[in-house]
């Protein structure tokens, strides 16, 4: 296997961590590089567009973490953001980075891959929409991981009109009409915001109880506030976060909502201030979990039943790498990824997998480090540990216990901690680029 600077890399996904993927090769000297990208532009997901087969941002999406604990490293965003950008801010800052580092030439746009093959001697044949066969020494995933969507199951058939999440793009298409979402996540109560301001009536519907915080505690952004005590043990950490929030919120018996079962960071916290503001002023109406649906009504777990217009199931995303053969990764949904780091396998050391991960906190400054680690790897610089199935099965033993369980938390992290691991694997001989 190829380890110098002249080895060709293809990334696959010119998203966040796409163009940091590209940017960290460039910075080791690894120009013979292509980054395929399906659309016209990059952004990924953050590239809003209004058609519904595009998974893109809504209209009014605005960032979950604040600027400073989303920006790159080496990359601040402008002192002139808000704390929590718009989409639009959040693709002009992309764009203005992948310019700063010298990555758009190397993007070919409107091409997608339909097949990514290994080769003997771990080399990548790589297949394009157009027929086009190209040849690769290493190849770095960036697809992402919210545009295949994961639909729920329930008795019945639901007759009026059933929408999943990564449809959703505005709220005028839901004037006047009874909505009901499904899903605890931020998604889902944007979108119950969002329609409640149009329609004639919205219900949230959440199979179990959800911390849901606003986005600011104490006039800080909350996730700054809270950085400010991830030195403390877990256990204690875990208590000033859920007291700093009880304080903020109160019960969420008071608003309609089951009450959480597990503890604060067991589970994908939910970040909106305005849900449970609509939620006490009967714009949003609580609702349990869904028993079965009988033509246009939904039936639920407590007994009671509610004609709807439209349901939006915000219910996530499967992973999903459509141009590999599955044997090659081997995972079912919602299984444990076989990944060191959920970055690298172990039988395959020339692939890697940049941003797949769901931090308790954002993924781009994440996959800078991942995509830091490849590029070493490439190179040279880096060799991974002989045991990694060992601690493979550990990382996975230790996500299943901590995070209650759920398909999205087989690649759920806790941003401070899984920040760390990462920063040990780079070299300590690294060179300056690596350890900015």
């Amino acid at each position: 296997m190829k380890h110098d600077r002249s080895a060709r890399v293809c990334i696959i996904g010119a998203g966040p961590s796409g163009i940091t993927a590209a940017k960290n090769c460039l910075q080791a000297g690894l120009t013979n590089l292509v980054v395929y990208e399906r659309q016209s532009e990059i952004g990924g997901n953050w590239l809003f567009s209004p058609r519904l087969s595009h998974s893109s941002v809504y209209e009014t999406t605005h960032i979950i973490s604040s600027k400073r604990l989303s920006e790159y490293d080496d990359f601040p965003m402008p002192e002139s953001y808000p704390d929590y950008p718009s989409h639009q801010q959040l693709l002009a800052y992309f764009q203005a980075y992948a310019r700063h580092f010298g990555v758009i030439p190397y993007v070919r746009f409107n091409t997608g891959v339909s097949k990514a093959e290994k080769n003997a001697g771990e080399t990548w044949t790589v297949t394009l929409d157009d027929g086009t066969v190209e040849q690769f020494d290493y190849l770095m995933i960036a697809n992402g991981h919210h545009w295949d969507p994961r639909y729920p199951e329930y008795p019945g058939t639901f007759t009026g009109e059933f929408l999943h999440g990564r449809q959703y793009k505005s709220a005028a298409p839901f004037r006047d009409k009874r909505v009901l979402v499904i899903g605890g996540g931020n998604s889902a109560c944007d979108i119950a915001v969002e329609t409640a301001r149009v329609s004639a009536f919205t219900a949230i519907s959440m199979r179990r109880g959800y911390y849901i915080a606003p986005k600011f505690a104490f006039g800080q952004p909350a996730d700054v506030m809270a950085a400010r005590f991830n030195w403390l043990p877990h256990w204690l950490y875990q208590h000033v976060l859920r007291l700093s929030l009880r304080l903020n919120v109160g019960d969420y018996a008071d608003y309609g909502l089951e009450r959480p079962k597990h503890n604060i960071l067991q589970a994908h916290l939910t970040m909106n201030s305005e849900l449970l503001y609509y939620l006490r002023h009967g714009k949003v109406h609580p609702r349990r979990d869904i028993d079965r649906f009988e033509g246009q009504t939904v039936v639920f777990k407590d007994g009671l039943s509610e004609a709807y217009d439209v349901v939006v199931a915000a219910t996530g995303f499967k992973i999903s790498f459509p141009f590999l053969d599955p044997a090659l990764i081997n995972y079912g949904d919602g299984e444990p990824l076989p990944l060191y780091r959920l970055m690298m396998h172990p039988d395959h050391p020339s692939l890697f997998i940049i941003g797949l991960v769901q931090p308790l906190g954002c993924i781009w400054p994440l996959s800078d480090l991942q995509a830091k680690i490849a590029a070493n790897a490439i190179i040279g610089t880096y060799t991974p540990p002989a045991n990694m199935r060992e601690i493979i099965a550990r990382d996975n033993a230790h996500r299943s216990a901590q995070f209650i369980r759920a398909k999205r938390h087989n690649v759920e992290v806790e941003y401070f901690p899984y920040r760390k691991l990462l920063l040990r694997e780079i070299p300590a001989n690294a060179p300056e680029w690596v350890r900015h």
